[in-house]
């Protein structure tokens, strides 16, 4: 269940009880920077409990791999997946999973990838 939407410059954030969903726009970089977005959801949707943040791949951008150094900082994040059909964009998370500190897996199908989120949510 959707507890709200957000717009945003680059993109769309669905809340929903534990995760999160983002699009982003066709075309933009994700940078550092908007990880203040990201920390502000989680203290106002989140606070004091775990949460899953789910990227929907559907557009063609760039990710700048400093902003996963800032998403490792967000305590209650416990898990990150990224929904892509798109070959390239499994492959550019070999890259990302570097960068970040928390459980990262990639999926082909939204609902394994929430329902991986659960299960890791249910774990903490």
């Amino acid at each position: 269940m959707i507890i709200t939407t957000i717009r945003f410059d680059f993109g769309t954030v669905e809340v929903h009880n534990n995760y999160v969903i983002m699009t982003m726009k066709e075309g933009v970089t994700v940078k550092p920077e908007y990880n203040k977005e990201l920390e502000r959801i989680a203290e106002t949707y989140f606070p004091n409990q775990p949460f899953a943040y789910i990227t929907n791949r559907v557009h063609s951008y760039a990710v700048d791999p400093r902003v996963y150094l800032e998403t490792s900082k967000i305590e209650n994040l416990v898990a990150f997946a990224v929904v892509s059909k798109k070959p390239v964009n499994i492959t550019n998370v070999e890259v990302e999973k570097i960068f970040l500190k928390k459980p990262l897996e990639t999926f082909t199908d939204m609902d394994e990838a929430i329902s991986w989120a659960q299960d890791i949510i249910a774990s903490q």
